[in-house]
């Protein structure tokens, strides 16, 4: 028996969201920054990362990170809600079209696994890897430090927030590796696990991710209601 849609309360399906709420989720646009997956009005790579060229090669990214995917993700990460990763995944998993050879979770740390119970971007990596046949190494890395949730900081704080959180302990040498995660904002802890994953020999680090939120200076402006 299918339970109910998350957002409408109509018949949800398998996937927690029914066809129509589906049809209507904010996907990203096709033209996006090559490597940190911002909305771009044409191809390249955006200012920022011309500016300051991350650690990571590219994003590849499902939703855009606004209303109602937010609450999707919310309700997946924090409210139990697992059914979501099929969805999850399978958004993302239409926008790939570059190869990796192996899936990485991004880890938890010990603290936050235990009190949450799973760990949402190993649940996107299963689904993920069975679909495209890539194998997850939910151990090759490890997170050490329990740093306080990225989204209760400002923007400026993020990057020093994760400085040495992580240990990779699997030898990556010659490897693309696919980073799995629910959302990517400002990139920190992306930029941070692929210096590590580097370091063990990755020789590209992608970071796959169920949504991508915008800045505001990469939305379009509002129409004048005026």
């Amino acid at each position: 028996m299918s339970e109910p849609c998350i957002l409408c309360g109509v018949d949800g399906g398998r996937d927690g969201v029914c066809a129509a709420c589906a049809a209507d989720l904010p996907v990203l646009p096709v033209l996006t920054c090559l490597t940190c997956a911002v909305p771009l009005t044409v191809a390249g790579i955006c200012g920022a990362c011309l500016a300051h060229s991350p650690r990571y090669d590219s994003v590849i990214a499902g939703y855009v990170y606004d209303f109602p995917v937010d609450a999707l993700v919310q309700s997946y990460k924090y409210g139990g809600e697992l059914r979501l990763a099929r969805l999850l995944a399978r958004a993302l998993a239409r926008r790939v079209t570059t190869a990796v050879d192996v899936l990485v979770p991004m880890p938890l740390s010990s603290e936050r696994l235990r009190s949450r119970g799973y760990n949402q971007a190993l649940e996107l990596a299963r689904h993920l890897g069975r679909s495209r046949n890539i194998p997850v190494w939910p151990r090759a890395c490890r997170r050490v430090v329990d740093t306080p949730a990225q989204a209760l900081l400002p923007w400026s704080e993020r990057p020093g927030n994760v400085r040495g959180a992580f240990v990779c302990d699997a030898d990556l040498t010659g490897l693309r590796v696919g980073v799995v995660d629910d959302v990517l904002t400002t990139g920190a802890t992306l930029n941070e696990l692929a210096r590590n994953l580097k370091r063990a020999g990755a020789v590209e680090v992608q970071g796959w991710v169920a949504a991508r939120a915008v800045p505001r200076l990469y939305r379009p402006a509002e129409d004048d209601l005026d």
